[in-house]
């Protein structure tokens, strides 16, 4: 195909979104025939991740290779530094034949007769250009000024989060073999995370709750202080540390982390991918997943409506079924997880779990993010969705050091099976590292939906499941 990508910014460039999941590395980033590429840069390895989280108070970890549907070879992902990451990806898309403009600012989409069929855009010399295209993919982010030509953000109670960032130089690390976790720790006003980029370079975030946010108009430098002083365990790793104050990473940055979604993912001739679709919280890195996941989704609908296999509205349809899915998966174990944090005397925590009762009050979003995904929405409720939800973060409870003691945990109270979520969450990952690994060796995968698609051997297209197989 032709392919034009209007890249806002001139690479290299910050962005966040630095702690990467495994499905990434091994499947997606397989696929783009860019793995080797990550190992020959030496991005820190990530085994998993380390919480200082809830009602155990000593730091406990989950290892990625403790999961038997990811195993020991695909059992870790990598922290990056996405200005490296993305500039991979970025001359990957070119030596395949992309046409990249950098400096190129999207402006409006054309629309004829009810389809998109272009954009208009500024260049890096400010001249007014046109494209077109039988397809336009929106991958612009949270900030996107397309995406509400597909549908309208609404947005969750519960995540209305605020993240202040910044970059420290010499900062203390976790004992091996969990030097390079992502270690999350909470405090009072919500909880830090703490990223491990380069033997000297950690992504330091605050995440807190909107209801805090006033803090940050005294200024960030002394609210940051402010946050770090309250939580003991990041008070101590960047005890001999040193902000940095130049180049790239010299500054702060505030990202609202509101987690909200499109009403609609797709219509004809465009498609939203990544943050320009939704976003639910940065606590388990599922935004760079969610974002190169919906990209696989997105190519295989577009490949398979442009070979004239499968018509567009079905292609899609699979395509946001899937996505919704995966976000809604997400979506309800993170509200679980924000669940197990007991410090009733914090407002922000207490906070969070008075929002849980009124997440069940919040229907449209619920609906919304449950979708294809929870048939029996309709006749449960919200309220139903995250009453047989809610006690999911006792898969965590007592959580040791490893994985397998979390799973081992007490079930939830109600009739909702916490390790069919623990599944859920992990299956997409297991047929994205499957496919990686194996391409068109890898077994033959059921419909995600009754009725659904499958994806080609290869992976880059959609088909109808082989009759032998109905």
């Amino acid at each position: 195909h032709r392919v034009l990508l209007l890249e806002r910014e001139r690479f290299p460039r910050h962005q966040i979104g630095e702690s990467l999941l495994p499905a990434t590395v091994h499947g997606i980033c397989t696929l783009l025939g860019v793995k080797g590429q990550l190992e020959r840069a030496k991005f820190v390895r990530k085994n998993g991740g380390t919480f200082l989280w809830g009602l155990n108070q000593k730091p406990w970890s989950f290892g990625f290779s403790i999961s038997p549907v990811l195993g020991d070879s695909a059992g870790f992902a990598y922290q990056v530094e996405r200005a490296k990451f993305d500039q991979i990806l970025l001359e990957n898309a070119r030596l395949k034949g992309v046409t990249i403009q950098e400096e190129a600012a999207v402006k409006r989409v054309i629309s004829e007769n009810g389809r998109v069929s272009g954009v208009e855009y500024t260049d890096d010399r400010g001249r007014k250009c046109t494209a077109r295209a039988r397809f336009v993919a929106d991958a612009s982010g949270n900030q996107s000024v397309i995406a509400r030509n597909v549908g309208d953000r609404v947005f969750s109670k519960f995540f209305q989060n605020v993240a202040l960032y910044c970059y420290f130089e010499n900062g203390k690390r976790l004992p091996p073999p969990n030097h390079g976790n992502i270690l999350c720790a909470t405090f009072n006003q919500g909880w830090f995370w703490y990223i491990p980029l380069s033997d000297k370079l950690t992504s330091v975030g605050a995440v807190i709750g909107h209801e805090h946010a006033h803090q940050l108009k005294g200024g960030y430098e002394q609210a940051m202080r402010a946050f770090i002083d309250s939580c003991p365990i990041i008070n101590e790793y960047l005890a001999g540390a040193t902000r940095v104050t130049d180049g790239i990473y010299g500054a702060f940055r505030v990202r609202k982390d509101y987690s909200y979604s499109s009403t609609r993912f797709w219509r004809p001739g465009m498609v939203l991918v990544g943050d320009a679709a939704c976003f639910v919280d940065p606590v388990f890195s599922s935004g760079v997943h969610l974002a190169t996941y919906a990209g696989l989704l997105a190519a295989r609908s577009i490949n398979t409506v442009l070979n004239g296999a499968i018509d567009e509205a079905r292609c899609f349809q699979e395509f946001e079924s899937r996505y919704r899915r995966e976000f809604s998966n997400f979506y309800q174990f993170l509200i679980a997880f924000y669940d197990i944090n007991q410090d009733e005397e914090s407002y922000f925590w207490h906070a969070r779990k008075v929002l849980n009762t009124s997440e069940k009050a919040n229907e449209a979003f619920v609906r919304l993010v449950a979708g294809v995904s929870e048939p029996d929405l309709a006749l449960n409720g919200a309220a139903g969705y995250f009453e047989a939800r809610k006690d999911i973060g006792r898969v965590f409870d007592s959580a040791g050091n490893t994985y397998v003691d979390a799973l081992d945990a007490d079930p939830a109270a109600s009739d909702f099976n916490s390790q069919t979520l623990i599944n859920d969450l992990l299956s997409e990952a297991a047929e994205l590292q499957a496919l990686g690994r194996r391409g068109s060796v890898r077994k033959t995968e059921k419909p995600a939906m009754p009725g659904g698609l499958i994806a080609s051997p290869d992976g880059f297209r959609w088909r109808e499941v082989p009759a032998s197989e109905v």
